[in-house]
């Protein structure tokens, strides 16, 4: 209700909301284990309802020089992440976490990396700041990207490639998308899909270097899985969306499910987080995740460049 009548992203508002209730997940309080299962498994059960609107079909509508320009996008900003973060002082698990929610889909993917990596005091802090700037982030480009492929003289099917392939939330992309023109939104919409579609792998990815290297919280001493359950689901459903046995309803309804889970799953995680301790992440942090969206923006650019 918010989102639609002052226009402000509808994740945004409900992660303010949550961050205004943080009081009801105080140790001793009845909501306290409810609001724990929905920043756990409501969050994972959107994560992997997300799968029914990824197929083979749609990689393969884009043709293959523009999916490796967003695949190699998103290995390149993760790896930017890595690096940048030891210049600003920050550690590897902050780097994964922002450096993945730029470069796949904002807020649905820091939710889905934070899952996997191991948990640590700063946990929920640093998840609430990275859905929080990024979230922001969104909205600042979709206002300004679309006059920048403008201003580049993109035809609409090449603005769509660059709002799809750069702005963080899926919200954000269609809406800057449309703004250009038809093509332009069902292209980028396309693209930002394809960047969903990398979630899987990268998740996986980030938990088998994880296991290998030993990079587990000493103090819990636990390790994280090697595929979660919400990430075989969200590859299952791809699969099956892929060979054709998910109506094109079910999967639009799979995906309107998907939205609403990771909606209340990020309100109980806005709850479960202290604001005052969130603004203790310092600059160094806001930079880094600025950085890492003017990296993923001109790596895009140049792309399109070079692909002509």
């Amino acid at each position: 209700f918010l989102s639609e009548h002052y226009g402000a992203p509808a994740m945004l508002l409900a992660l303010l909301l949550g961050l205004a209730l943080n009081f009801l997940a105080d140790d001793g309080t009845r909501t306290a284990p409810g609001i724990g299962f929905t920043a756990r498994t409501v969050l994972r059960l959107g994560v992997a309802l997300l799968g029914a609107r990824i197929s083979v079909d749609m990689l393969a509508a884009l043709g293959w020089p523009l999916i490796l320009l967003v695949v190699l996008g998103v290995v390149a900003t993760i790896l930017f992440a890595l690096l940048a973060a030891r210049l600003v002082g920050r550690r590897w698990r902050f780097a994964l976490l922002t450096g993945g929610s730029v470069a796949i889909c904002g807020a649905s993917a820091a939710m889905a990396i934070a899952a996997v990596l191991p948990r640590h005091e700063r946990s929920e802090r640093d998840l609430v700041f990275t859905v929080l700037a990024v979230t922001v982030l969104s909205t600042v480009a979709m206002v300004i990207y679309p006059l920048l492929s403008g201003w580049f003289g993109y035809d609409e099917r090449t603005a769509g490639v660059f709002l799809g392939g750069t702005i963080h939330d899926v919200a954000q992309v269609v809406g800057a998308g449309f703004s250009v023109g038809p093509e332009a939104g069902e292209t980028a919409t396309l693209v930002k899909l394809i960047r969903v579609s990398m979630l899987a792998p990268v998740v996986l990815c980030f938990s088998l270097a994880i296991r290998s290297m030993g990079l587990t919280d000493s103090s819990t001493g636990s390790r994280p899985p090697l595929l979660p359950g919400f990430v075989l689901g969200f590859l299952a459903l791809a699969a099956l969306n892929s060979l054709g046995l998910i109506p094109a309803v079910l999967a639009e309804a799979a995906g309107t499910f998907s939205r609403w889970c990771l909606l209340i799953a990020i309100a109980a995680v806005g709850i479960k987080t202290s604001l005052r301790k969130m603004l203790e992440v310092g600059g160094g942090a806001i930079a880094l995740i600025v950085a890492e969206t003017v990296f993923l923006g001109v790596f895009v650019l140049v792309g399109l460049h070079l692909i002509g």
